[in-house]
C-alpha cells in the first residue's frame, strides 16, 4: 500500500476541506496519513481509519525558531517514515515540506496553494516573499512535483516568477463541495432577512467593512434584517480582538455567532451571503457554501473571491474596503426578492457546474496515481 502524507495547518481545516480527498484515496488503496496541528479533532480523524501526527507548526506567525522547528519535523518524519507521495496544503508546509522533500528525495510532492494570504497582499516583492519564491523555485525543480491552483492569480505568480514550469500546473476550483449534501434550498419565507458572514475574524476578511455597511443601512432596516456574523477570533496579527466585536455586535441587528458546526443550517436559514474578503483567497469554501445551497453572494473583487461570483449574475463584485459600496449591493437584494431568488438560483447552478467535490477529488486521485509512475530525479 503506498504512503501518502497530506500536510495541512490544522485538524479542523483537514475535516473542513480535505477530508473526502483523503476518504477517496484510502478507497483507491492509498494509506492516508495526515500530518496537521492537534486543536482537539484527533480522534475525529482516526475514526477514519488514519493515523496522524501532531504538526508543529505557528499558521499565522514568522518566528525564525518556530519555521525551523517546523521544517526540522517534516524533515525528521519524511526520513524515518519514507513516504511515496506528499501532499503539502498551504504556503507554509509547501514551503518546508517542499524543502525537506527534495532533499530526502520522495517520489512524488503535490503541493495545493490554497491562497497566498497577507504575504502577498501588498503586490510588490517584498525581501520576505523574495526569499520565500527563491525557497520553492529551488523545491519545486523536479519531474516529480505537482502544484494544484484554485485560481489563475496564483497560478500567475508562481508561473512569472518561474517557481515551477506549466507542465506542473493542475487546477480545481477550490476544495469542492458536496453538491447533495449542500442541497438547493428555498429562502425563508417568514422572519427578518439574513445576510451571513462565515470566516475567521480577520481585517482582511473584510468584517470590519461589513459592520460598517450594516451601520450605513441600520437606520432604515434595524427592524427587517440581521447580520450575522460566523468565526471564531484568530492570533493572526491582523485578527479581530472580542472587544471589538463585542462593542460592535447588539446581539440583535448585528450579531457575532463565534464559531459553529451548524454552517450549513445557519445558511440555510439566511436569504444573503457577504464575504468582502481582500485577503489573497484560493477559492472561499464560505462562498461554495453559499453558492450550493442557493444564495446571492456580495463579496470582493478580488483574487479568489471574483471566481465563485459572475458579476450581477449571482451576485455581486464590489471594490475592496469600500463599505458604501457594499452596503449598496447588499441594500439591492434586501429591497428585491425575485432577484435574491434569480441569483440565487444562478448560484445553485455555477455550484453544480464548478464546484463539484467529486471533480476535486477525481483530480487528485489522478494525481497521486500519476507521480507513483514518474523517475525521481
Amino acid at each position: 500500500m503506498n504512503k501518502l502524507f497530506i500536510v495541512v495547518n490544522e485538524d479542523r481545516f483537514f475535516l473542513s476541506h480535505r477530508k473526502p480527498v483523503a476518504i477517496a484515496a484510502q478507497k483507491a488503496g492509498f494509506d492516508p496519513i495526515i500530518i496537521t496541528k492537534d486543536t482537539g479533532r484527533r480522534s475525529e480523524i482516526e475514526a477514519l481509519g488514519m493515523k496522524m501526527y501532531d504538526l508543529p507548526i505557528n499558521p499565522t506567525g514568522m518566528n525564525l525558531i518556530q519555521e525551523f522547528k517546523t521544517f526540522k519535523f517534516l524533515y525528521n518524519l519524511y526520513r524515518s517514515e519514507n513516504p511515496d507521495i506528499v501532499h503539502h496544503v498551504g504556503l507554509k508546509n509547501i514551503l518546508w515540506g517542499g524543502l525537506a522533500a527534495k532533499l530526502l528525495k520522495v517520489k512524488g510532492v503535490v503541493n495545493a496553494v490554497s491562497g497566498l494570504g497577507g504575504l502577498f497582499n501588498s503586490g510588490g516583492k517584498t525581501l520576505t516573499t523574495n526569499l520565500i519564491l527563491r525557497c520553492m523555485r529551488y523545491s519545486n525543480n523536479r519531474n516529480n512535483v505537482k502544484v494544484i491552483f484554485q485560481n489563475n492569480d496564483d497560478k500567475s505568480i508562481f508561473l512569472s516568477n518561474k517557481v515551477i514550469d506549466s507542465k506542473q500546473v493542475e487546477f480545481t476550483k477550490g476544495s469542492g463541495i458536496d453538491v447533495y449534501e449542500y442541497n438547493n434550498c428555498d429562502e425563508p419565507k417568514t422572519g427578518k432577512i439574513k445576510v451571513i458572514f462565515t470566516g475567521r475574524m480577520v481585517k482582511e476578511k473584510g468584517v470590519c467593512d461589513l459592520i460598517e455597511a450594516a451601520e450605513i443601512l441600520k437606520q432604515e432596516y434595524k427592524d427587517k434584517v440581521q447580520f450575522l456574523l460566523c468565526g471564531r477570533l484568530t492570533p493572526n496579527k491582523t485578527g479581530i480582538s472580542e472587544d471589538y466585536m463585542r462593542e460592535h455586535c447588539d446581539g440583535d441587528y448585528l450579531c457575532w455567532l463565534g464559531e459553529r458546526d451548524d454552517v450549513k443550517q445557519l445558511l440555510e436559514n439566511s436569504h444573503i451571503m457577504a464575504f468582502p474578503s481582500y485577503y489573497r483567497e484560493g477559492l472561499p469554501k464560505s462562498l461554495i457554501e453559499a453558492s450550493a445551497i442557493g444564495r446571492p453572494i456580495v463579496t470582493c473583487n478580488s483574487v479568489g473571491c471574483k471566481d465563485v461570483v459572475n458579476d450581477g449574475v449571482n451576485g455581486f463584485l464590489v471594490s475592496p474596503r469600500n463599505p458604501l459600496e457594499l452596503a449598496e449591493r447588499i441594500k439591492i437584494l434586501i429591497d428585491n426578492k425575485d432577484l435574491r431568488i434569480k441569483m440565487g438560483k444562478a448560484s445553485r447552478e455555477k455550484a453544480i457546474r464548478e464546484f463539484n467535490i467529486d471533480m476535486v477529488v477525481e483530480t487528485h486521485i489522478s494525481i497521486y496515481k500519476g507521480l507513483l509512475n514518474v523517475k525521481n530525479i
